[in-house]
């Protein structure tokens, strides 16, 4: 009996359907996609990626993954290249390698010869028309071009007299739905008419107004040609003729005029940058023939703050050539790679050079084709991947 019920209970096992294999963790589409969002934020990650199969490109084309990955990846984008303003154009130069390495086309712009471009910050490209007194904001990737008029004070009449600005990402921004334009802020510095006060405002694009003027007195003239430096939540210009730094807080919104370390010096174009310091705070660059000096603002014991010396490179032990007649220039910085961009001669060719002062870690050279400032540009590009269109992804992979 026993014998009967054992061979009845082993036929029913083996008539039972086996239980199905729970799905691969690749087969789910989420998961998949959380995956994919962890590729470096390099140009050709989603083109590559787009590569592998039918269900992957879906995947990294759509256009809320392609949000996703911008969001994420944006504070530590890439530095692609840099801006120089030619003529009646802005012309990008990628210093990216192959396949990384971008195409001009979508990086260039026509300009009014009453424009000129201010610098670069979080993908954003700020541009001026100084006569008819107008900001325009390009965000390059995504094809934004946005305009701002100045601010009464700034205008004919007014009290006050434009002389720089900069351009950043509204704090805690985030895409909502299909807007796919970055929140921004414009910071707009100057002085009075009668050149003893500094004065700034501030611009945002989510209220479409300007902010309360506020100024600090400034024993200093306020020339600028140099883009502004953001350290932490505050931007720096330097000051001339008698060197100075104007400092702007974001947060408090208040101004203050510190020191230089050569503050007795006179500014002399291309030879001087403030720059973020090693572990955060204010650094000082000053290039004299080939000795790179690099200060560094300290507190003392009393809670005094005041400049301190940290070292001095001697560049032509480095990779420059003491003999050639031009010495180096500063004409461009990379806020997000701590890299300043040199320009030199090597063997009677102008040329320029990417370099980490701090480490001395040279980086790359690259060409140059006009004395100017070198405006760095940092952004998660995708690469003709969804909402960017066109064919750039196969430019880039062209040469894999």
């Amino acid at each position: 009996m026993w014998g009967r019920a054992g061979r009845d209970l082993r036929c029913r096992r083996k008539l039972r359907s086996p239980a199905p294999a729970p799905p691969l963790p690749l087969d789910n589409d989420d998961l998949l996609s959380d995956i994919l969002l962890r590729l470096p934020p390099s140009p050709s990650s989603l083109p590559r990626a787009s590569l592998v199969c039918k269900r992957w490109r879906r995947l990294v084309s759509a256009p809320a993954f392609v949000r996703s990955f911008r969001a994420r990846h944006r504070r530590n984008a890439p530095l692609l290249g840099f801006f120089t303003h030619e003529e009646s154009r802005l012309s990008f130069t990628s210093t990216l390698e192959p396949p990384d390495r971008l195409p001009r086309g979508p990086f260039s712009l026509e300009l009014e010869g009453r424009c000129r471009i201010l610098g670069c910050r979080h993908g954003l490209v700020l541009i001026v028309n100084w006569i008819d007194l107008y900001f325009l904001v390009w965000e390059p990737v995504a094809g934004d071009l946005s305009r701002v008029a100045f601010p009464p004070e700034f205008r004919d009449g007014g009290s006050a007299v434009f002389q720089h600005a900069a351009v950043l990402r509204a704090p805690g921004d985030v895409h909502a739905g299909e807007d796919l334009s970055i929140p921004f802020l414009v910071v707009l510095v100057g002085s009075d008419t009668t050149v003893t006060r500094a004065c700034a405002c501030v611009y945002s694009s989510e209220t479409g107004v300007w902010g309360d003027l506020v100024s600090t007195a400034c024993p200093s003239k306020v020339p600028m040609y140099n883009p502004s430096t953001l350290i932490g939540s505050s931007l720096y210009w330097l000051l001339g003729p008698t060197m100075a730094i104007l400092k702007f807080d974001l947060d408090r919104q208040f101004l203050v005029v510190i020191d230089a370390p050569l503050h007795n010096c006179l500014y002399s174009m291309f030879r001087y940058w403030v720059m973020p310091a090693e572990g955060g705070g204010l650094s000082f660059l000053c290039l004299s023939g080939y000795d790179a000096q690099l200060w560094m603002m300290k507190m003392d014991c009393d809670g005094i703050s005041g400049w301190v010396l940290g070292r001095t490179i001697e560049l032509d032990k480095l990779w420059l050539n003491s003999t050639e007649e031009l010495s180096p220039l500063i004409v461009g910085f990379a806020e997000e790679d701590n890299m300043s961009f040199l320009m030199t001669s090597f063997g009677g060719v102008i040329s320029g050079i990417m370099v980490k002062l701090n480490s001395t870690q040279f980086k790359k050279s690259f060409g140059v084709k006009c004395l100017g400032i070198h405006h760095s540009f940092a952004s998660v590009y995708t690469s003709g991947i969804g909402i960017d269109g066109g064919h750039a992804g196969a430019e880039l992979l062209h040469n894999t």
